[in-house]
């Protein structure tokens, strides 16, 4: 059923339009070197099958997973060797070409710079990610897109009657149709291995030898029963599950993560379970998964809820002790609990500014009273010797300075008013106006206390 016209392809149309660069290599026009780029089953091999039967070129084809770089400059210098003797330019087809290496990938550069040969290469990876930028500058990237649910139905319904397909000896009933469409997730190629499975099915029910049935009054010996039918239940029986669309190092592996992130960030609970249900369909790894929850736990809820990062962190370890299937069911419980918490993202604003200003080389010396004070000499410099040890007055909280000289007053963290956070953004501005104090008097007062206060830090290591 690979299409043998450009009439007869479905799905790409607005890359085969007159004058497009794919309808001009197909036609013989002025050559492009190219790079298809799509999921399974959009057109690539099929369309560089087309350009193998325009006129006036050679076709040569390679597959990255088996073609070496000696294979490359074997056909090279083929193409060469014929463009010199009897002008007639060669199409070189590199299917798979995401697999090939970057001194792969670079064999290739003078031929297209020169027009030697014609590339047209395919990949289901993105090609950004995954061919070198030289080879891409020197080539058109189309993007061919999955084809629509019309698109499958069109094809289903010429593969049950063209001679190539099965050839009028079946019909398929409109719900079978629309579970094949279903099933084929804009992949023309598993559609048709969906309908031709179905077909044998359906086949090997009705010749099962089954026990002789009474022939009713009108049965004629030799009459033709007519084309068998291909429905529901026989579409069920030949192929129980849908295609997952999912590549775990490309394109698709980096957007529906994205998209998984993004949805538990808007809230949207639904969507971000429907993500969730298809890594774990596609066999991505939990522990991935698991990873970006705890993440997410910290970047987008924070302290809005203080239980996300405990939530997720369990999740994790029951994918580690348990795995799936049953880790699943934890993978969903944080999803919904991260989805519908509150949101904030004041902690990682937080920790990024103070990053910033570290980077910027805003990191002044520590204050002395806060400096190590427990070893000999220390006294000597000063060190430890006005710390104010807060549990050693009402409420613990002490009028001190605690960062640098060139830091102090700058706020990191402003807490939002957004679940459990809320009960923060009263409390840290009270904070910081009684440790930073307010006012000479108070800073004296402070002072004269921290002559008196020997306490011990019980957070610093002591002597001996």
């Amino acid at each position: 059923m690979r299409p043998r016209t450009l009439d007869e392809v479905v799905g790409p149309q607005h890359r085969l339009g007159p004058g497009a660069p794919l309808r001009r290599l197909v036609q013989g026009g002025a050559p492009s070197s190219m790079l298809l780029y799509g999921p399974p089953g959009t057109g690539k091999t099929t369309l560089a099958t087309l350009v193998a039967g325009s006129t006036g070129r050679w076709f040569a084809q390679l597959s990255a997973v088996s073609a070496g770089v000696k294979e490359v400059r074997a056909v090279i210098s083929e193409a060469a060797a014929r463009l010199r003797s009897t002008g007639e330019q060669t199409v070189l087809f590199i299917d798979e070409v995401h697999r090939f290496s970057r001194t792969q990938q670079d064999s290739l550069l003078a031929a297209v710079e020169d027009r030697t040969i014609v590339l047209v290469a395919a990949t289901t990876e993105n090609p950004f990610f995954s061919v070198v930028s030289p080879l891409l500058s020197r080539s058109l990237v189309l993007q061919l897109q999955p084809l629509t649910d019309q698109d499958i139905a069109e094809l289903i319904g010429r593969a049950s009657t063209d001679e190539r397909g099965l050839a009028g000896a079946f019909t398929v009933t409109d719900e079978a149709i629309a579970h094949l469409v279903a099933l084929a997730g804009g992949d023309a190629r598993r559609a048709l291995t969906a309908l031709e499975a179905a077909a044998e099915s359906v086949r090997e029910l009705d010749d099962r030898p089954d026990e002789p049935a009474a022939a009713a009054p009108d049965d004629v010996a030799g009459t033709d029963p007519g084309p068998r039918e291909i429905d529901l239940a026989a579409v069920e029986r030949a192929v129980n599950r849908a295609a997952v669309r999912y590549d775990r190092s490309g394109d698709q592996h980096y957007d529906v993560t994205s998209a998984f992130i993004k949805s538990i960030r808007g809230s949207d609970v639904d969507a971000a379970l429907h993500y969730l249900a298809r890594m774990i369909e596609a066999g991505e790894d939990p522990r991935f998964i698991a990873r970006r929850l705890m993440v997410h736990a910290s970047e987008d809820v924070g302290l809005a809820d203080p239980t996300a990062l405990p939530a997720a962190v369990a999740a994790a370890q029951v994918v580690q002790l348990v795995g799936l299937p049953e880790a699943r069911i934890a993978l969903a419980q944080v999803t919904i609990h991260l989805a519908t918490a509150p949101k904030s993202n004041a902690v990682i604003t937080a920790i990024d500014e103070a990053m910033a200003d570290v980077r910027a080389g805003k990191a002044g010396s520590v204050p002395p009273p806060l400096r190590d004070g427990h070893y000999p000499g220390a006294q000597r410099l000063g060190h430890a010797q006005r710390y104010v040890y807060p549990h050693g007055r009402p409420g613990a909280v002490v009028t001190q300075q605690y960062p640098p000289d060139e830091l102090v007053g700058r706020d990191y963290y402003r807490p939002t008013g957004y679940g459990a956070e809320a009960v923060l953004a009263d409390r840290v501005p009270k904070l910081r106006r009684t440790v930073r104090g307010r006012g000479a008097e108070n800073r004296a007062g402070d002072r004269e206390g921290d002559r008196t206060d020997t306490t011990p830090d019980p957070g610093v290591r002591q002597k001996g």
